[in-house]
């Protein structure tokens, strides 16, 4: 396809050639409106000085550094959401928003914490994904000596200390995931839950959903013990071919947190889609096809749109006013996804 040219770049935005240049050289003021709409359709027919084009529009705005530590790079659900940290990052209109998202080498408390010190030294404030350690707790202390707030996403920690907690309510996503298989499993059995960590409060709370659902609701399924995964698929795929022959009546599983695609593999293998109900989190490709051939039963997900558009305005709204709020926790409603609304 050819480069969309300034002409292009006019007719998009609905006006003339001359403002479009008044827009990419600043030589003379353009109303707000105006810029913004020369902005926007240069985003949306991929205009090459889509960047100066950023800068001229935004440039009397306030600019704000915000980092964002996620988890396993490799991960598609971390890719989806660290694609949807910039997009929220490029819509916000009320500043120029510089994020830097980072990763990790591990989920250890020192490698976290280099990442934390690192991270607070050239920005504002900070959101991240992290086990609940004492050490992350100690950094994000000093960091809020420091006048940095930091914010928990997805799973809690630092409870007290972090400034707030933006995700989905865990326990309510552990004990939908007992819902779906007590209601859709063809007979009672046994059921069980994988987490990655019980570091990983949001994990946890998952797993008390989970339990306290069939213990009230359900009483004629039996769960057994949980089993860790470390969030990786290999261990997932092993452990579930030893659930399946270790309990012949197994008639569901739970993965609440990452490595679903070794349960989704291995029930596969097994040609069991449809005898084993299956739970996990988030909509990926995996996750996807395997609704699709009835191999997983539900996948419950993560509003990332939301949840990134949100956090702009907390995060920013912290470093404008700058003043010591209550730590909260901020709910997000979690999307419901089943083979007949992919």
């Amino acid at each position: 396809m050819r480069r969309p040219t300034i002409s292009d770049l006019a007719r998009a935005s609905g006006v003339s050639i001359a403002t479009v240049d008044r827009v990419l050289n600043g030589r003379h003021r353009v109303r707000e409106e105006t810029a913004r709409r020369v902005y926007d359709a240069a985003q949306s027919i991929g205009y090459h000085a889509v960047g100066l084009i950023r800068q001229r529009v935004f440039e009397d705005l306030p600019q704000y550094r915000l980092a964002f530590l996620l988890q396993k790079p490799m991960q598609p659900f971390y890719q989806a959401f660290a694609r949807e940290i910039e997009t929220a990052a490029r819509a916000v209109t009320s500043a120029r928003i510089q994020a830097q998202i980072d990763f990790p080498p591990a989920s250890t408390p020192a490698a976290i914490v280099e990442k934390l010190r690192a991270l607070g030294a050239r920005n504002q404030a900070i959101a991240l994904v992290a086990p609940d350690y004492p050490a992350v707790t100690t950094a994000i202390e000093e960091l809020k000596e420091k006048g940095i707030p930091v914010f928990s996403l997805l799973s809690d920690f630092a409870s007290g200390v972090r400034n707030a907690y933006i995700g989905v309510n865990n326990r309510k996503v552990g004990r939908t995931a007992a819902w779906a298989i007590a209601k859709t499993a063809r007979v009672p059995g046994k059921v069980a839950c994988f987490v990655g960590s019980h570091r990983f409060h949001g994990h946890e709370l998952r797993e008390i959903g989970f339990r306290s659902y069939f213990r009230e609701n359900a009483p004629e399924f039996d769960v057994v013990d949980t089993l860790i995964n470390l969030d990786t698929p290999e261990i997932t795929h092993e452990a579930t071919l030893t659930l399946l022959q270790k309990h012949p009546d197994l008639v569901g599983i739970y993965v609440c947190g990452g490595g679903m695609e070794g349960a989704i593999s291995a029930i596969r293998e097994e040609n069991l889609g449809g005898r084993i109900v299956l739970v996990v989190n988030e909509l990926t490709p995996d996750s996807k096809a395997g609704l699709a051939d009835d191999i997983v039963a539900m996948a419950i997900g993560t509003p990332l749109p939301t949840l990134c558009k949100e956090l702009m305005v907390l995060m920013t709204g912290a470093i404008k006013n700058c003043e010591t709020v209550a730590p909260g926790q901020f709910f997000l409603p979690f999307d419901i996804h089943i083979s007949e609304n992919i």
